[in-house]
């Protein structure tokens, strides 16, 4: 047996049951009226187009299924399929690609894009407590990928994407952003809003972070120009795994994405940082990992722009 022989990858009532125990995990509630007590279940009949997991309120006797208010909602994709690339995509360490899920789970491949975004959103876990609270090292760093839109190639890195983050050494925990550029006055707020005033910040010795750095408890620089990686004279002043991650999220954005837009990449920087923040080294294996997204998918739908609003979008 193995983890995708489990009932509900493959039997609609069985997933539909599993998605319910995680969402609802204090029975049924409501989402017209939000009552959790007078709530009866339909039996599904699809010869008659009743769904599976349809349930009935007997307050406002409104209609629903744990669908709604969910990233799932009007979607048309079976429950399971849904459940398997939650699976593959919080299994797999770099990603998977919309072309993979569009030939595993046989749909078109603009279901499965919007469906590996819509995942992606409910990886997006908002936390804004601040890093470093307990006096901990947190490393900061930035890193630079694909292409800014409309910006001209040149040397170095200018017209790439700019990509802020922020590991918690104490937790293990990853916070990334995209920037617009690291000119001090960008970066220091977000990092001032991000840690701890008690943090012990450590960066390289770029000149965005030597200002910033005098808000700390203090402030550990490692001077990569030149070629120390770890400070001789105190060993725990390094940035070595923030490295471990751009290490991964760019193999995982070069090697299985290969492309990815600035107004797509918080997205895809809150996959990478949900998988960095939940992995197996924090004792989280991949079925645990597949759950808590699961725990996440309430509230954060996404839907396809209405060409009739296109005008007020692109405002």
């Amino acid at each position: 047996m193995s983890v995708l022989s489990r009932p509900y990858f493959h039997d609609e009532q069985a997933a539909f049951t599993f998605v319910e125990a995680i969402v609802w995990p204090n029975g049924p509630v409501c989402p017209h009226c939000g009552c959790s007590g007078r709530i009866t279940a339909i039996k599904p009949n699809p010869e008659k187009r009743i769904r599976f997991g349809l349930k009935r309120c007997g307050d406002c006797k409104g209609q629903f299924t744990v669908r709604m208010g969910t990233i799932f909602e009007e979607s048309k994709l079976p429950l399971t399929k849904w459940l398997q690339a939650i699976f593959l995509m919080t299994a797999s360490k770099k990603g998977v690609s919309a072309h993979q899920l569009h030939r595993t789970l046989e749909t078109t491949y603009k279901t499965a894009w919007f469906l590996a975004h819509r995942i992606r959103e409910a990886m997006r876990s908002g936390e804004l407590a601040p890093f470093g609270s307990t006096g901990g090292a947190v490393e900061v760093d930035e890193t630079y990928i694909g292409r800014e839109p409309g910006k001209p190639v040149k040397r170095a890195f200018h017209h790439k994407i700019k990509v802020l983050t922020l590991v918690d050494r104490a937790s293990g925990q990853a916070r990334s952003m995209v920037v617009d550029n690291i000119r001090p006055a960008t970066l220091a707020p977000i990092i001032m809003d991000n840690l701890a005033r008690e943090a012990r910040l450590m960066t390289d010795e770029a000149g965005h972070y030597l200002h910033v750095g005098r808000e700390f408890a203090e402030h550990g620089v490692v001077r990569h120009g030149r070629d120390k990686y770890v400070n001789p004279e105190d060993r725990t002043i390094h940035t070595n795994t923030i490295e471990g991650y751009f290490s991964i999220f760019k193999r995982g954005m070069k090697g299985v994405y290969q492309h990815a837009s600035k107004r797509h990449m918080h997205r895809y920087l809150a996959e990478f940082d949900f998988r960095y923040s939940n992995r197996a080294a924090l004792g989280v294996d991949d079925t645990e990992r597949a759950e808590i997204v699961l725990k996440g998918v309430v509230g954060k739908r996404l839907t396809y722009r209405r060409p009739d609003l296109a005008a007020e979008a692109t405002a």
